[in-house]
């Protein structure tokens, strides 16, 4: 199965800017990663098995060449993440706050939480894109979310 770039832009450019953003955390450097990853589509001539094949695939090429792009030398020159929320319009305080504390969850685990509850993955899909166990997802799931817990009740705690 092959589908064409304009079509797979159209329908995960966002996702995949988001994803990319996610490691990133650089404006950036997530659409240069975008636009990476579909160039590499173009230029592999692959056939693949299904539609969830292909955006695996894209997933996994992104976040991939997001963690590439950290190690670069113009990585000290990005953006950060209180400049880029600065320029972020959130529906409630609370999507904000949230916002805030995934973004600095370590990287293992924003990746997952991202991809398992912004993506709609599920674990085995998750540990398909990543490489790496089912066991492996859960973990980084539960602490994870745990860490998120933690930061937040402290967060509500300190507001009172």
């Amino acid at each position: 199965m092959r589908r064409p770039v304009q079509e797979l832009f159209g329908d995960y450019q966002n996702n995949l800017y988001a994803a990319a953003f996610n490691v990133c955390k650089n404006a950036e450097d997530a659409k240069d990663v975008v636009q990476d990853t579909f160039i590499q589509y173009y230029s592999l001539k692959k056939d693949f098995d299904s539609e969830q094949h292909i955006r695996a695939w894209l997933f996994r090429v992104a976040i991939n060449r997001a963690k590439n792009m950290n190690r670069t030398f113009w990585r000290r020159n990005k953006k950060s993440l209180e400049d880029y929320m600065e320029t972020l319009v959130f529906e409630t305080s609370e999507s904000e706050e949230l916002f805030e504390t995934v973004m600095k969850l370590p990287e293992k685990y924003r990746i997952v939480i991202h991809l398992f509850y912004y993506e709609d993955y599920n674990v085995n899909e998750i540990a398909d894109i990543l490489k790496i166990s089912q066991s492996n997802v859960k973990a980084r799931l539960s602490r994870g979310r745990s860490l998120l817990k933690e930061r937040l009740q402290e967060e509500w705690n300190d507001d009172e």
